[in-house]
């Protein structure tokens, strides 16, 4: 049997960059999935911020 290769679809976290430069409690994260050869670089999507109560930019995180 050959070995299985690694996917291309890795699961990823988000973290609010706002929520976390205003030194509040606390902090907004989600987690999603990306493909890895389609997007290699860091991913940035606005999404709802349930704190702060709008949307605001989140990036990806090691």
């Amino acid at each position: 049997m050959a070995k299985k290769s690694k996917g291309n679809r890795v699961q990823v976290i988000l973290e609010c960059t706002e929520h976390k430069d205003s030194g509040m409690a606390g902090t907004s994260r989600y987690i999603t999935l990306k493909n890895r050869k389609n997007t290699p670089d860091r991913l940035e999507l606005k999404k709802y911020n349930p704190v702060l109560k709008r949307y605001t930019v989140h990036r990806e995180i090691k």
